[in-house]
């Protein structure tokens, strides 16, 4: 047991002893004695012109120097410290090193009459450590470290599937929780464990039940069930086996959508084919203007997209910097239904689904000297849509957290210049100014942010600069910076649940992955060095194991595409996949080769070339297929129904050639979207 004796004198200052299990070491008890003494009658002391002499003496048991509270998301919580001592001074609560008496917090604001830190409403941003001293005596502090479990919430895919005899078929079930839940499936209400053969497996932790060959009985409600020590939670996925099943439009996947100078192209990336390809010269709905009017002076009628949004599986949401709009496309009839008139030059959208709203970021000019920032409210209503100007300005990019199947609500967003030592705190729903987050303290110029429910941590990429660190770390719960993220660099990314963050160098080829634990803490697990020089990264489920993630990465300059498994970090190299993009090109964005993922069940990934784009089967980490601009008609070609771009691992394919002497075009935005005529999941 160790403690504090300190002697108070007239002037206030005192001399402090570190006294290790004082009085109790004689009697043998485990005990700390706390005294105050007084030396002499303050009467005659005040004779002297002196003020009697005060010892305290503060202790804390050894076994209470750290304690875990563990509690479920949704309860309220009290953590007490154990410091005690007579005439002890009041207790000072902190978390990441602020003080938390004094803050005017929402769901830590009162602090009780025996010094107890009250949390009303936990979450997952309140995991991590809080420690507590006395005023004054801050080397004595008990470290309370909160753990917060999470009951199980899953998705299944997909809801309802048609499947003809002798095919495989797979349900899959994905489930988040803390700890993680562990899965089980029923068929028709009786559990599939005892039936489990080669025909019936089980795949990746039981998150995939896999059928190798369906027969009739096959037929029936599979149920998933997730249990952890919180919670449990269930999901039913119906199987259908008919000869008809390719009439009955029940089939499984998800489709791309592929914005290019001659339109718009919907891939259908398991077979590789184009179902619908939307050409410059057709007519909105709503307007009958045309897709991409001709521009006077231009030989050509093309396009040119900027971003693109899926809205709730029902809407494509892209914007048209030439035209100074976006325009609406309706997923279902995959027609575009209606433009919208925003500021002049949009060049980012994002939909913000906690409030069923898009936000639309415009340059005013190339030079971005009159950017602005506007919001179109009830995106997913498809009715009337119209546009709201957002009352903030010098707005040169905004970050608002994502969703995910645990946190189904964000109430708050980040706008910055990229010239200015801040980052602004935004109330998205009343789209108002909540505070000013000053980073001057760090010399730190904020780029880029990324943010993980898990500890509630916001990172901040920092201009490159001598003086600033690569990386800044946020706390949500105070909005005060904690300090620097280690020695991690380049562009934070967070992956779908909140475990693992990737920074990734584009100058110097290191990627680093960090991990969130159950405790709230940033863990370094591994620092790469690669000659992968990263423009764009995105995350892919792993086919293999529960609850953990792939990353595919593409490069600046370089033709390769680099697969990360972030739970061993082994890594692995697509070659070959053509140059990308030149930068001038692309002005829109630093990522002149995106990767884009096709959700939570997709297994592709599809990435653009200068003038061809390829299709990655993520389950098997190979190439699928490639897709030339011939394929996209960028030469005002005849539409085909089939690509002729060559697919890998099918010999019969023929590599597409571009006629002599024809142009590429620009292939880049990407929107993905379910396919049109399954049962929407009622998650989106």
């Amino acid at each position: 047991m160790r403690g504090f004796v300190e002697s108070r004198n007239h002037d206030g200052k005192g001399s402090r002893v570190d006294v290790e299990q004082m009085n109790g070491i004689e009697d043998g008890t485990d005990h700390c004695v706390m005294e105050l003494e007084r030396v002499e009658e303050p009467s005659k002391r005040q004779e002297e012109g002196l003020v009697g002499a005060e010892v305290v003496l503060l202790s804390l048991p050894e076994e209470q120097r750290v304690t875990v509270t563990t509690i479920t998301v949704g309860l309220s919580t009290v953590l007490t410290c154990g410091i005690r001592g007579a005439l002890r001074p009041p207790i000072i609560w902190k978390r990441n090193g602020v003080v938390l008496n004094f803050l005017d917090l929402e769901d830590i604001n009162d602090f009780g009459e025996d010094d107890s830190l009250y949390i009303t409403k936990v979450t997952t941003i309140h995991m991590g450590n809080y420690t507590c001293h006395a005023y004054g005596y801050e080397e004595l502090y008990q470290t309370h470290i909160l753990q917060v479990n999470v009951p199980p919430v899953i998705r299944v895919y997909p809801e309802t599937q048609a499947q003809e005899p002798g095919v495989s078929a797979s349900l899959r079930c994905h489930a988040e929780g803390i700890p993680n839940p562990r899965i089980t499936w029923l068929k028709n209400g009786i559990d599939i464990m005892p039936k489990l053969s080669k025909q019936l497996s089980l795949l990746a932790n039981g998150s995939e039940l896999h059928i190798s060959s369906v027969r009739y009985e096959d037929t029936g409600a599979y149920t998933c069930i997730a249990k952890n020590e919180v919670g449990v939670d269930e999901d039913i996925s119906s199987l259908f086996i008919e000869d008809s099943a390719r009439k009955t439009r029940l089939s499984v996947g998800n489709m791309f959508y592929v914005f290019s100078d001659d339109g718009i192209t919907v891939l259908q990336p398991n077979e590789c084919e184009i179902r619908r390809h939307i050409r410059p010269e057709e007519r909105i709905f709503t307007s009958y203007e045309e897709i991409c009017p001709r521009v006077e002076g231009e030989d050509t009628q093309s396009c040119l997209w900027a971003s693109a949004v899926n809205v709730r599986d029902k809407y494509i949401y892209v914007t048209q910097p030439k035209q100074n709009r976006v325009m609406i496309i309706d997923i279902q009839t995959q027609k575009a239904i209606q433009s919208l008139d925003v500021d002049p030059l949009p060049t980012k959208l994002h939909y913000d689904k906690s409030h069923d709203q898009v936000w639309v970021l415009s340059w005013g000019n190339m030079k971005r000297s009159s950017t602005t920032l506007q919001v179109i409210p009830e995106a997913s209503a498809g009715e009337d849509p119209r546009v709201i100007r957002a009352p903030f300005e010098g707005v040169d990019d905004f970050f608002i957290p994502p969703t995910n199947l645990i946190i189904n609500h964000v109430r708050f967003g980040f706008i910055f210049n990229k010239s200015k030592h801040a980052v602004h705190k935004i109330d998205l729903e009343t789209v108002t100014h909540i505070k000013t987050i000053n980073l001057k303290a760090y010399g730190c110029v904020p780029q880029a942010m990324a943010y993980t429910h898990l500890g509630g941590y916001y990172f901040v990429q920092c201009r490159r600069s001598r003086s600033a660190p690569p990386q800044l770390v946020i706390d949500s719960v105070t909005d005060a910076v904690i300090g620097p993220n280690g020695d991690a660099s380049g562009t934070p990314r967070v992956s779908p649940d909140g475990r693992y963050l990737v920074s990734a160098d584009q100058s110097s080829g290191r990627i680093r992955v960090q991990a969130m634990t159950v405790r709230g803490e940033i863990k370094l697990i591994y620092d790469l060095k690669t000659n992968i020089h990263v423009s764009d990264l995105t995350f892919q489920p792993s086919f293999t194991e529960g609850n953990q993630y792939y990353i595919y990465a593409t490069s600046h300059l370089q033709t390769d595409v680099l697969f990360v498994e972030l739970s061993t970090g082994r890594m692995n190299v697509l070659k070959n996949l053509k140059d990308p993009i030149t930068s001038k090109d692309w002005p829109w964005s630093s990522y002149n080769r995106i990767m884009k993922d096709s959700g939570l069940f997709g297994q592709y990934l599809i990435t653009p070339a200068k003038d061809s784009l390829f299709v990655i089967n993520g389950r098997q980490n190979t190439l699928r297929c490639e897709v030339s601009v011939a394929d996209f008609s960028c030469l005002r070609g005849t539409q085909q129904d089939r690509i002729n771009g060559q697919e890998f691992g099918n010999k019969s394919g023929k590599e597409g050639q571009h006629p002599a002497g024809a142009q590429g075009c620009i292939i880049h935005v990407f929107a993905v979207c379910e396919t049109p005529g399954r049962l929407w999941d009622k998650s989106q």
